[in-house]
């Protein structure tokens, strides 16, 4: 057995899973298997909702696999990345005894899936140095070792704290932790990162993972698309205890179509726009009244601190603009994250903090 597979509960290493009418491989053009309706809905408009999806359908998997630079078995295909880091703490970690070590602040969903789980949350905090947060990844490695960790999440571009990680550095942390812990790299925010992703290297290092997604550069949030990139192993064991038919067959046409080559150019265009709006909104909130400090950010958000970020919060609320506001995370209790709009909305943001009120 692989030291991979070593790091999966003993108890799932060999578990098949639901054995789902579609995964049986059977050809043929009488549907009598699933017990489906045989008739389609009114509202079905041609999409054939009637039966049951692919778990994990291919096309969609061969097209992820090459926008990513890995090989389509390397793909597991889910509901956003939120199932992705549930399945990962479910198959990983024995509740009560294999814990998980995050670097807060940081993306909630890596604690609550621990939480869930019955997993030990062990927190190695961020940094907050005159270059921004930073990552210890010294001290990361070392609370992986000594708490005994399966996983360590890192979120790069950081969510909120929005920095990168050098892809040496998070190669150096995986191969210190082979063996021991699978190291998932969250690349939500990848496209708008002056990094290189690290899915090419998870053939050279086994205990490496990545997790992507179509919801933020790609705008299909709606579709709740995801993927985890991982050693093919590790992917099929994650598939028999994935639900049976995750993805909605309207859904997976989306991603497809969103991942035409005219949509990706489209894509790239945006993710431009974004980033040179992102420069532009820093430059001027560090400009605005009251605010003390706006982070740099390879993500399409900035987290800034205000000397009140309740009034701060107010005033862009009264102009109509949502922010996320930020002050119940570490280190955070003066911080709202503001996400890269369109221009227009980006100055809304600009006059209610100078102002008090929306733009004209």
């Amino acid at each position: 057995m692989s030291a991979l597979l070593e790091l999966v509960r003993e108890d799932l290493r060999a578990f098949a899973g639901y054995a789902s009418a579609r995964r049986s491989g059977s050809n043929g053009s009488i549907w009598l298997n699933a017990n489906e309706s045989a008739w389609r809905n009114p509202a079905d408009g041609g999409l054939g909702v009637n039966r049951y999806p692919e778990p994990q359908p291919e096309a969609l998997r061969s097209r992820l696999a090459s926008l990513y630079g890995v090989r389509a078995e390397q793909v597991l295909v889910g509901r956003g990345s939120d199932e992705a880091i549930d399945l990962l703490v479910r198959a990983l970690c024995r509740p009560g005894q294999d814990a998980v070590v995050i670097a807060p602040p940081v993306f909630g969903m890596y604690a609550v899936s621990a939480r869930l789980q019955g997993a030990p949350l062990v927190d190695v905090p961020l940094r907050d140095g005159g270059n921004g947060f930073e990552a210890d990844l010294d001290a990361i490695a070392s609370a992986a070792i000594a708490h005994g960790a399966k996983l360590v999440f890192i979120c790069s571009p950081a969510n909120p704290t929005g920095q990168s990680i050098a892809a040496g550095d998070l190669r150096d942390l995986a191969r210190r932790l082979a063996g021991r812990a699978l190291v998932v790299v969250d690349e939500a925010y990848g496209e708008y990162s002056d990094q290189p992703s690290l899915a090419r290297d998870i053939d050279a290092q086994p205990n490496l993972a990545v997790l992507r997604t179509l919801s933020k550069a790609h705008a299909l949030a709606a579709a709740r698309i995801g993927c985890l990139l991982a050693d093919a192993s590790l992917v099929q064991v994650l598939r028999n205890c994935q639900a049976p038919y995750p993805l909605p067959s309207p859904c997976v046409q989306l991603a497809l179509a969103g991942l035409s080559e005219p949509a990706l150019a489209l894509t790239r265009q945006h993710v431009q726009t974004v980033r040179g709006e992102r420069e532009r909104l820093r430059a001027e909130l560090a400009a605005c009244p009251g605010v003390r400090r706006v982070y740099p950010s390879q993500g399409n958000y900035l987290l800034v601190r205000f000397e009140d970020a309740s009034l701060a919060f107010a005033r862009l609320l009264a102009a109509g603009v949502v922010v996320r506001d930020m002050r119940a995370s570490p280190q955070l209790g003066d911080a709202l994250r503001i996400s890269i709009g369109k221009a227009e909305e980006n100055d809304a943001v600009l006059s209610a903090l100078r102002t008090g009120r929306a733009a004209a």
